[in-house]
């Protein structure tokens, strides 16, 4: 390599920085269960016992800490463990909590309903703004107040 191609790579870097540090997020942050089957354990290490194993995916989980390539989670339930970062996604979802729930064409409580939505529901979630955000349940879309659901 030349003195020039060496000063270039160095000025790359300095602009460009470590790749870690751009996929840093800050904590705590918002995820979903990328894979049918995940298992959540007591510490960030394959050797450590099985907390529990989650059969949802796109449930959404609150990320809460790192370590290396694990993510501590919170799950709907409250209930915190460790997973491999490889079985999340950042697909933003939510879950339906309390009763049925109204989903509305526009985000007002006037507005006339689309879909009434069960507790346990899980949608993606894809725009939120003044307590709504906009809910799709597998093509079935509407606008849910943030009250009434948990991941936004």
């Amino acid at each position: 390599m030349t003195s020039r191609q060496i000063l270039a790579v160095i000025a790359l870097v300095a602009v460009v920085g470590p790749a870690s540090a751009q996929t840093e997020v800050e904590l705590p942050y918002w995820a979903s269960i990328n894979v049918d089957e995940a298992r959540m354990r007591k510490g960030p290490s394959p050797d450590v016992p099985v907390v529990w194993e989650y059969r949802r995916k796109d449930l959404p989980v609150k990320v809460i800490a790192r370590f290396e390539t694990w993510r501590k989670i919170e799950d709907p339930d409250g209930t915190q463990g460790w997973m491999a970062a490889r079985l999340l996604s950042r697909t933003r979802t939510a879950i339906v909590t309390g009763g049925v729930q109204a989903m509305r064409e526009e985000p007002n409580l006037s507005a006339a309903v689309s879909y009434r939505a069960e507790p346990g529901v899980v949608g993606r979630i894809t725009d939120c703004k003044n307590g709504w955000c906009l809910f799709d349940a597998k093509g079935r879309k509407g606008w849910i107040q943030t009250d009434h659901i948990w991941g936004d």
